[in-house]
């Protein structure tokens, strides 16, 4: 019984000028742990330095419904989410997740105040969802826990 294998679909370059697959997937690397360090210090100031108490307490002044379980949520999705995005494992799940937070952190708390983050804006909650949401689609490059699974995957298939 012969097997044939198919070579995998090469998509086009959308550069300018052509970008070896090692660069590519080093920027998302560095990318990936700038944004999950920037989220492992809010979810952590979420859980730790307010504590869940005092963030909740917030969230209930800003109408958030079920506030302390609400901050219970944010801070651990944004605190291992962040840990799962440096570790690039996971990453569609944790782009879904810290998208369902950004967007509870639009609409409750940063929305009224406008884009500058100066002026409790929410450009930075709009980054980090749009930012999670491209590694959801694109994935977290070679240089990832999600890569090394499914290559052993792939092998083994």
């Amino acid at each position: 019984m012969t097997t044939s294998t198919r070579p995998a679909a090469v998509e086009p370059s959308t550069t300018l000028l052509p970008v070896p697959g090692a660069v590519r997937d080093l920027g998302l690397l560095l990318a990936r742990a700038l944004l999950g360090v920037v989220l492992i210090v809010h979810g952590g100031q979420k859980l730790f330095s307010n504590g869940v108490e005092g963030t909740g307490a917030f969230f209930e002044s800003v109408g958030v419904p079920a506030a302390r379980a609400a901050a219970g949520f944010a801070g651990t999705v944004e605190l291992v989410g962040g840990i799962l995005l440096v570790l690039g494992l996971l990453t569609q799940l944790v782009a879904v997740l810290v998208v369902v937070v950004m967007a509870g952190a639009y609409i409750y708390v940063h929305q009224a105040a406008g884009i500058y983050a100066a002026d409790g804006g929410w450009e930075l909650v709009a980054v980090i969802g749009l930012a999670v949401v491209v590694f959801g689609l694109v994935g977290p490059g070679r240089y990832s826990l999600d890569a090394l699974i499914a290559g052993r995957r792939s092998a083994t298939a």
